[in-house]
């Protein structure tokens, strides 16, 4: 796997972990929900992620869109 499919796999993960904190425990977790779907969005304008960062240093495979 490269650094863009890690990326969306760990964000969705993220997501949907958050959002069944929400509904089982508290709904204050709708709030990370809110965070990784803010991040990614800002992502796609400036192609600036910290995950990709990290997972470059860790020596994935660079995609199209985190380089």
């Amino acid at each position: 796997m490269n650094i863009d499919r890690t990326v969306f796999a760990i964000a969705g993960i993220m997501i949907l972990a958050s959002l069944a904190l929400g509904l089982l425990v508290h709904p204050y977790w709708f709030a990370f929900t809110a965070f990784v779907g803010l991040n990614m969005f800002q992502a796609a304008f400036t192609g600036f992620c910290p995950l990709a960062m990290i997972l470059k240093k860790l020596g994935l495979k660079s995609g199209e869109a985190f380089k």
